[in-house]
């Protein structure tokens, strides 16, 4: 699949074409984890989405998923753990077992900043904890950790609740790349998702084929993985599946590598064809 880009400035092409050529080594992508929180609504399957500000550099505007980047913090390792052994995350997607745990607990950390919901709860399963909104904000402003904040509650991360679906790795003609390993969950019970000020300025619910719907049409921006985890998703329900479905899914994750190019003038974004690109 060849996607056409636009507003690419003549450095930024000039960067991909030095790339291509072999003259500029491409930045080591950061490992990142981001996490599609779903729920059931109206005989059909929702997925939770955030639209970035205008204001933001890297896509503005755009619908994306909550997740981030991989911070120190998240490999501590008295952060408590309830759920599969680190090490079958691992297996699935690509990674030590100590790198997987710390993917997981950035998942839980970024989905509580990003939208409030919380995937934690007491140590050995039980309810999901409703967490305040005070301890929202004391993680995002650096004043405690979420190993601090885990063992201030008494909870643990729930990582039965997170099922491994997808791996992207960013362009190497970009300057910030991020291997970014991509969970499912199921929005937890009693619990009601917020966005942060700083990282989005709606949040909403879509059901997976009307974004891609509106996405055509021009009604909203997605960026590649995204438009194409929601095709995954869309394949799924179209097929009567449901959020169970989903979080019983074990699919072999193989990492995606856009390629960025420039020929003539033009740049192009290259996807694998077998990804199931549906813009």
């Amino acid at each position: 699949m060849r996607i056409k880009l636009g507003s690419f400035s003549e450095r930024h092409r000039q960067r991909i074409a030095d790339i291509m050529a072999g003259r500029l080594v491409p930045p080591a992508p950061r490992d990142a984890a981001t996490v599609m929180v779903v729920r059931e609504a109206g005989g059909g399957v929702e997925v939770l989405m955030l639209r970035r500000p205008a204001a933001m550099k890297f896509a503005p505007g755009a619908y994306v998923f909550p997740g981030g980047s991989v911070d120190a913090s998240d490999a501590a390792p008295e952060i408590g753990w309830y759920g599969p052994d680190p090490a079958e995350f691992g297996a699935a997607l690509g990674a030590s077992a100590e790198l997987a745990r710390a993917l997981v607990c950035a998942a839980v950390r970024e989905t509580f900043e990003e939208s409030g919901v919380l995937l934690a709860g007491p140590a050995g399963g039980g309810a999901i904890t409703v967490a305040p909104e005070a301890d929202r904000s004391a993680l995002i402003e650096g004043g405690v950790t979420l190993a601090g904040l885990l063992a201030s509650r008494g909870l643990v991360i729930r990582a039965d609740l997170l099922t491994p679906w997808a791996r992207w790795i960013t362009p190497e003609g970009e300057s910030r790349r991020f291997d970014a390993r991509f969970f499912v969950a199921a929005l937890p019970a009693g619990q009601q998702p917020a966005a942060h000020a700083a990282e989005a300025d709606e949040v909403a619910w879509l059901r997976p084929a009307d974004a891609i719907t509106a996405a055509r049409s021009g009604d909203i921006s997605l960026l590649p993985p995204t438009a194409a985890t929601l095709n995954d998703f869309a394949v799924v329900t179209a097929a009567g599946g449901g959020v169970t479905d989903l979080l019983a899914k074990r699919r072999t994750i193989e990492p995606v590598c856009p390629r960025l190019v420039v020929e003539d003038g033009e740049t192009w974004l290259l996807v694998p064809d077998e990804v199931g690109y549906p813009l």
